[in-house]
């Protein structure tokens, strides 16, 4: 039985607030409804509802269900069952089945997979295409130049199989049921738990049943409380949690901000025009002739976009820390002259879990704190050949910020990786965060996109509905403001709405005022397919992207 408390004029106040600037005001329609930025103990409308969460305890929580937390849950339950030990692991993933957010580029370096399973070919490991050529091309406006792949430069792929990566992740967790990992589809770990003593305890998965104005509907259900001995955050490029993680155990402090690029085609975020449109740049390649010709006659059938970690060696925060640990895309580990981080991701799930497994089965565990603090972890990713790897080609992303911009990187990578093999004694810093490098709109030219010709070329939107997008409507957005007033007052004053074209999936939206003057945010969060390019490029850095529901976003078959 729930009470709540609906008084008409408090109602009203939560559909617009104040706000002061300068000495005056002005209303702003609301846009963000989420509790994290309205806590539910000053809104009335939550008094009388039943908050406590049911708690569960494992060895060992995972977070995320992709190359690098099965890799781990994978390993822990290989060590167990070698060694007869009990040992409970339970992941977490957002998605409504392992690998429907899974989004790859996909040319898949099988290194980690041997290590991990020999025998891959035997246990029918969907690597069925292998590489048996490179092309390599810098594309001008018609025409084509090519680069030589020389052999021993990172992009060379001999060895390598052409996958689909979401295929192969599914593949992963069947391998982890097998072996006894409990793995738990649809539920997104939406909050991190601490001890009293500042570890990590576990975390939290998310609550259902909330309105799209924040209120309980009578559906409301609390999530559920995952506690550990040890947690591994494996969420992926930009997450949520490791956001938090990394200002409240101070993770980046010794090293650079993490730099991006979307995946839709390798379109760095470290872009200055606010007017330019990765989703429409990849439009007008694809009618490139070079390119068209391998297109043409052929039939659009999904569509999807992400972010990637391009920072590198520079940009690796401290991944180790009481409680926890950051696995795969999260903290950086993806190889950016490779343009791969499968290989990477895995391994680094793969040595987490032999750090852990020795802590949480001893009979007699000693920590510092409640949760396990075991930075073995991060000493043996430095003896690895994740390290050797990344320090190799730490100059080449960041190369290319120079007088000579693409010339001059690809110089750089000819003479000091392929000849030098990274063995420079210097390491070049990168522009800075992405977020700050937009100029305003008035000193750029707006970029003039060719209409799609629904053959080669499509309309956004079209797009998105490929992509298999879908949210419970009646719910919070999960793309959560800090400020409402920001978007119109200085995102689209200033750098004309840049989120209306870096989002690749028409979420954000400038319409009119139903007064007819002046302009408010739309956000279509329903659209989202997770790839939280907005929270990463937004100048103000007010965007918050948080958990939806379980179960939300896309479902990517394989791609």
């Amino acid at each position: 039985m729930r009470v709540l408390k609906t008084v008409q004029a408090e109602h009203a106040s939560l559909q617009l607030y104040a706000w002061r600037r300068n000495g005056s005001s002005a209303v702003t329609p609301r846009i963000t409804s989420h509790y994290s930025i309205f806590p539910r103990d000053n809104d009335p409308r939550w008094e009388g509802v039943e908050m406590e969460r049911f708690a569960d305890e494992a060895d060992v929580v995972i977070v995320g269900g992709g190359p690098a937390g099965l890799s781990a849950a994978i390993r822990l339950k290989q060590l167990a069952n070698e060694q007869e030990k009990e040992l409970r692991v339970c992941l977490v993933e957002k998605a409504s089945q392992i690998g429907a957010h899974t989004l790859s580029g996909a040319c898949l370096e099988p290194s980690a997979l041997i290590e991990l399973f020999p025998d891959w070919k035997e246990r029918g490991a969907p690597l069925n295409t292998p590489v048996t050529e490179d092309l390599f091309s810098i594309l001008t406006k018609k025409h084509r130049i090519p680069v030589p792949m020389l052999p021993g430069l990172p992009m060379n792929n001999h060895g390598n199989y052409i996958v689909r990566l979401g295929h192969f992740v599914r593949w992963l967790g069947e391998q982890a049921e097998e072996l006894g990992v409990e793995i738990y589809p649809g539920y997104a770990a939406a909050e991190v738990l601490f001890h009293e003593d500042g570890s990590v305890k576990g975390i939290a998965t998310n609550d259902v049943g909330i309105a799209k104005d924040g209120s309980p509907k009578d559906v409301f259900e609390r999530g559920m409380e995952l506690h550990a001995k040890v947690t591994l955050f494996g969420e992926g490029c930009h997450g949520h949690l490791a956001k938090q993680l990394y200002q409240r155990f101070n993770l980046r402090e010794n090293c650079e901000p993490q730099t991006y690029a979307i995946g839709l085609k390798e379109i760095g975020l470290d872009y200055t025009n606010p007017y330019l449109s990765p989703f429409r740049e990849f439009q007008r390649w694809k009618h490139h002739p070079f390119i068209a010709k391998t297109l043409e006659g052929g039939d659009r059938i999904a569509y999807g976009a992400r972010a990637l970690n391009e920072g590198g060696y520079q940009s690796l925060p401290k991944v180790t820390f009481p409680g926890g640990m950051l696995i795969g895309c999260s903290p950086g580990f993806m190889n950016v002259p490779k343009i791969k981080g499968t290989h990477t991701a895995m391994k680094s799930g793969m040595l987490a879990a032999e750090a852990i497994f020795p802590k949480v089965t001893a009979e007699d565990p000693a920590s510092e704190t409640t949760g396990f603090h075991i930075p073995e972890y991060e000493e043996n990713l430095k003896k690895s050949w994740i390290w050797k790897e990344l320090y190799s080609v730490r100059n080449i992303r960041p190369s290319f910020h120079n007088y000579f911009g693409l010339y001059g990187g690809m110089l750089y990578t000819g003479v000091f990786y392929w000849i030098f093999r990274g063995k420079e004694p210097w390491t070049l810093k990168h522009a800075g965060l992405d977020s700050a490098q937009l100029k305003p709109a008035k000193e750029c030219l707006p970029i003039e996109y060719p209409k799609p010709d629904g053959k080669l070329s499509f309309d956004l939107l079209s797009s998105v509905a490929l992509s298999g997008t879908n949210h419970e409507g009646d719910q919070p957005p999960h793309l959560t403001l800090k400020d409402d007033s920001v978007p119109v007052a200085r995102n689209l004053a200033i750098y004309d709405g840049p989120e209306q074209r870096f989002c690749p999936a028409g979420v954000y939206e400038y319409v009119p005022l139903e007064t007819g003057e002046g302009m408010r945010l739309q956000i279509n969060a329903q659209n989202c397919v997770h790839c939280k390019t907005c929270d990463i490029k937004d100048p103000s850095q007010n965007i918050n992207w948080v958990v939806p529901e379980g179960s939300g976003g896309p479902a990517y078959n394989g791609m």
